[in-house]
């Protein structure tokens, strides 16, 4: 069983947390399976110190990857995952998470944690996941090419809007296309149901028979190839975008980006720890450890996404506090948690997404 949170906390306040997490390790390892370039190696680098666990690091491209590597044995083989909001369920289903502490325990600094965050739809109970940051999902475009463009999801999949300049829908991800192709056609992007995601596989099908499709791409993708003109619009992740105008104001100064006026996906990245992870006391150390409020905006400001960590809100970066990191209010109130879905209906989805993909 993982040590509980109340022995955690007393020792990690007077200074022992190297001695407690030495003594409880297996083998002095902390196995972190996250998305790529997503942890601060400095950060990694003091917890190392201060615990004396070796952090071993490996990478995930996707939601449906993640879900393949832990049922294909990966829950035994990792102690902390990285997954998004809306898998959670299907996680917990699966058996192949563990609740985080004991019933009546909680984790130190879980009270840092906003109030919107500490019983989720995904996670009704907390007992499962951590969050790890939030951010909201838009489409990148080239700004030359539409100095002002309306903000709507017209620019992907209506040809009068854009018939001419090559675009790309995102990879792997097929409820969150349903869901963009919903809100399109006025169903709302946290649509569910066969009636809606027929229309949407439709559209979806129509949109890849178009001359200036050019396919789907990852999100950081989709920036790098508006960039150099490979694409003029795509799909994007706000953070990335803010990161590479900070790095290369230059290169990336060309590109906006807009959350669509008929809605799109306010996302959850969250810590949770695998069914049979090696060693688990590490894993409740590290997630600890995260959610120092100095630590928690180290993390938000390495990433450029937005920390649910209350307590750390006043030490992040500017550009943290303002679009695209931070939408504006009107621009937040169009944002929706993509449904988790499961059974009948998660066999649907795959059903008419591997439909949409292959006619």
């Amino acid at each position: 069983m993982p040590m509980t949170p109340s022995r955690w906390a007393p020792l990690a306040g007077l200074g022992l947390l190297t001695l407690s997490v030495a003594a409880a390790a297996d083998d002095g390892k902390l196995r972190l399976f996250n998305w790529s370039d997503y942890m601060d190696p400095a950060i990694i680098a003091d917890f190392e110190e201060e615990s004396g666990l070796e952090v071993v690091q490996n990478y995930y491209n996707s939601n449906a990857e993640l879900f393949s590597k832990l049922t294909a044995g990966g829950d035994a083989q990792y102690d902390l995952i990285v997954p998004s909001d809306y898998f959670v369920p299907r996680l917990i289903d699966a058996g192949l998470v563990q609740p985080l502490a004991e019933a009546g325990e909680a984790l130190a600094g879980h009270d840092n944690i906003l109030a919107e965050f500490r019983a989720p739809s995904y996670d009704p109970e907390g007992d499962y996941t951590v969050p790890y940051l939030w951010g909201a999902t838009g489409i990148v475009y080239n700004t030359e090419t539409w100095p002002e463009p309306a903000p709507s999801w017209g620019l992907l999949y209506d040809p009068e809007v854009n018939g001419d300049y090559p675009f790309a829908l995102l990879k792997g991800d097929a409820q969150f296309t349903f869901g963009t192709a919903c809100a399109f056609q006025g169903a709302g992007f946290d649509c569910v149901g066969q009636a809606p995601w027929v229309e949407a596989a439709r559209l979806v099908i129509e949109t890849r028979g178009r001359d200036n499709f050019v396919g789907f791409v990852d999100a950081t993708a989709a920036i790098e190839q508006v960039a150099s003109g490979v694409i003029h619009a795509g799909i994007a992740y706000n953070g990335d975008l803010a990161g590479k105008r900070a790095e290369d104001p230059e290169t990336y100064g060309k590109l906006g980006f807009f959350i669509p006026e008929e809605g799109s996906q306010r996302w959850v990245d969250v810590m949770a720890i695998p069914a049979r992870a090696p060693n688990p006391e590490a894993a409740l150390a590290f997630i600890e450890y995260l959610l120092r409020p100095e630590v928690a905006a180290r993390l938000a400001n390495y990433n450029f996404y937005t920390t649910p960590n209350e307590a750390a809100l006043e030490r992040v970066d500017d550009a943290l506090r303002e679009p695209p990191v931070m939408p504006d209010a009107s621009a937040r109130e169009r944002l929706h948690f993509t449904p988790s879905v499961s059974g009948e209906q998660l066999e649907l989805l795959q059903e008419l997404w591997n439909e949409a993909r292959s006619r």
